[in-house]
């Protein structure tokens, strides 16, 4: 009798804990293509700061097709819904919101305009204020449709002079995930997120500005559904421009390590006293132990 209740008790602490495994999910919902958790023999989220202005990365910043060029008209244009406050993807921003950082001063304020009216009959050109923002008409016949959700008939107003040019926004921040899968032994960078930046020495604040964090499935997805605009351009060969879903694939760019997965959630910078100087030596000290790690991990 003791033996069987014994049994049982054992079948039933299997089977909870059988239960409890499965209810952690094995696939990373922000990955383009996720890894399964079981396949990780080992894993660490880097961030990388990115200059497009580099030689090497100018193949996302050429002229009139710079990424901060394309990421922004997405949002406009309604093709990105998906603006963070920051790289953990769990607080969104507004359209507005992000607009407005893109000002040079967010306190001043611009011109102002008639109000947009339901009931009102407008034609391409003209200008209207809507929920504080300027809206320009792009097309007749557009009675009743609001500003902020109809792309076909409106665009934002801009006022160049008031707001950071898509080449002023040149620095990007990358977020990824360093993996190595132990059933093709093979170390995969995972891409997360994306921020971008006005550079300190650009930003009228005088440090690096952030705009908005991206989810990279989400960009990615645009990228694909994009290709007349989402070329990545090589300087050498334009018979081999790609799509910048294929570049950021093919890891085409260059950026210096900022920040490893710590408890304290440090940089590299403020680690290492604190010094831009030494926090570069360890960002390339960083970028050798992490080739090294990925060298040992073949063994496996």
């Amino acid at each position: 009798m003791l033996v069987g209740v014994l049994a049982l008790l054992m079948v039933g602490q299997k089977v909870q804990a059988q239960a409890n495994v499965a209810e952690v999910p094995q696939y990373n919902p922000n990955s383009v293509s996720a890894i399964p958790k079981y396949e990780h023999l080992y894993k660490v989220r880097v961030w990388k700061r990115v200059d497009l202005k580099e030689k090497q990365n100018q193949g996302y910043f050429a002229k009139n097709r710079e990424l901060s060029k394309i990421i922004i008209e997405g949002i406009i244009s309604g093709e990105i819904n998906h603006i963070y406050e920051n790289d953990s993807l769990t607080t969104e921003i507004t359209k507005d919101e992000f607009l407005a950082k893109l000002r040079l001063y967010e306190e001043a304020e611009g011109d102002t305009y008639d109000e947009w009216y339901d009931d009102e009959l407008y034609y391409e050109g003209d200008p209207v204020t809507y929920n504080g923002l300027n809206y320009e008409a792009t097309a007749d016949d557009n009675e009743g449709y609001p500003p902020d959700t109809s792309p076909e008939y409106w665009q934002v107003l801009v006022e160049e002079q008031d707001t950071y040019t898509y080449p002023e926004i040149s620095l990007v921040e990358i977020m990824e995930d360093l993996i190595f899968d132990k059933r093709r032994s093979r170390l995969y960078h995972d891409l997360q997120t994306i921020k971008l930046y006005v550079p300190g020495t650009v930003a009228v604040e005088g440090f690096n500005k952030d705009l908005g964090v991206f989810s990279y499935k989400e960009l990615e997805d645009y990228f694909r559904r994009r290709p007349d605009i989402c070329i990545w351009y090589n300087q050498y060969n334009s018979a081999e421009n790609k799509n910048l879903a294929d570049a950021f694939l093919l890891r085409t760019y260059h950026g210096n390590i900022h920040k490893v997965e710590n408890p304290e959630d440090l940089s590299l910078t403020a680690i290492y006293n604190e010094s831009r100087k030494a926090g570069l030596f360890a960002a390339e000290w960083m970028e050798m132990q992490i080739m090294e790690k990925e060298h040992n991990l073949w063994s496996y």
